[in-house]
């Protein structure tokens, strides 16, 4: 019994000193006072390799490579929900590289853009100008509620070209069908290009009741005109070269905050245009 003892103060006194030996710490800077950004690469180009990002420098420091391309209609950071990169505020360069090997880059992208403390979301749509900047609308509301709730968020972006080189003149209104009256409602109001509604929130009535709660919504886009006339559905070209009526579908989680991204040509059938999605939360 004394031996026991014995071996027991022991190894009580072994795991004290290697706890005291072997603290683990995490380095990390808390960031405060930065601006914190998104990159998203919504150029209407094909999805093919040769129109990858394979290197982004952000005021000449590299912040991607080749190991994570950036793809079209995309957004880097990618690998995970809610990462951001950081940099300073103020006058922000942005530099993007394509090509076959790290030997033979070509730098296609050199813009410079004014980012604010907090988080935004920045908007690469022609290799020529500026990106668009927006505001994340971070921190997020939550909904609270002692039931189940019935909420998730989306963030419509209108970044419709026509044809190579023209932008879209069109004003979408974008919505959804409420599965519990097969109605169609508004999210938010309707936007020209480059323009968002913000964060809006949409009904989902969860298909399984035991659930976390999603559901399959459909959603279709409608053309506004400046005085808030109603011009119809909004017309777009298939890939087999006929225009037909906008409509698609997703699966939305209860909670989840979406960025829904209108982009590509309207009129052209290839790359044609559809709504990117990106998740935000």
């Amino acid at each position: 019994m004394k031996i026991f003892k014995l071996l027991s103060l022991v190894m009580v006194v072994a795991l004290t000193v290697s706890c005291e030996k072997h603290e683990i710490t995490y380095d990390s800077t808390p960031l405060t006072n930065k601006a914190e950004f998104q990159l998203h690469y919504m150029n209407p180009v094909t999805n093919v390799a040769a129109n990858y990002i394979y290197r982004i420098e952000v005021n000449d420091v590299l912040y991607a490579n080749r190991k994570a391309p950036l793809t079209p209609y995309n957004a880097a950071p990618g690998g995970a929900v809610g990462r951001f990169y950081n940099a300073d505020p103020g006058t922000v360069n942005i530099k993007m590289f394509q090509g076959p090997a790290d030997t033979s880059l070509v730098k296609v992208y050199d813009q410079s853009v004014t980012l604010t403390t907090g988080k935004q979301n920045v908007f690469v749509h022609d290799f020529n100008l500026p990106p668009v900047v927006f505001d994340n609308g971070y921190p997020y509301i939550a909904n609270v509620t002692d039931k189940t709730d019935s909420i998730a968020w989306i963030k419509f972006y209108n970044f419709l070209y026509e044809t190579a080189g023209v932008t879209s003149a069109l004003r979408i209104q974008y919505q959804y069908l409420d599965s519990r009256t097969n109605l169609a409602v508004n999210i938010g109001s309707p936007v020209s290009f480059g323009e968002t509604t913000g964060w809006q929130k949409v009904t989902v009535v969860k298909s399984t009741n035991v659930s976390s709660g999603s559901r399959q919504i459909y959603f279709n886009m409608r053309v506004v005109d400046a005085n808030g006339n109603d011009l119809g559905k909004l017309k777009i070209m298939n890939t087999a070269g006929t225009l037909v009526d906008y409509t698609d579908y997703w699966t939305l989680y209860i909670g989840r905050r979406y960025h829904h991204i209108m982009a590509g040509f309207r009129a052209v059938k290839s790359p044609n245009s559809s709504v990117k999605v990106f998740t935000a939360l």
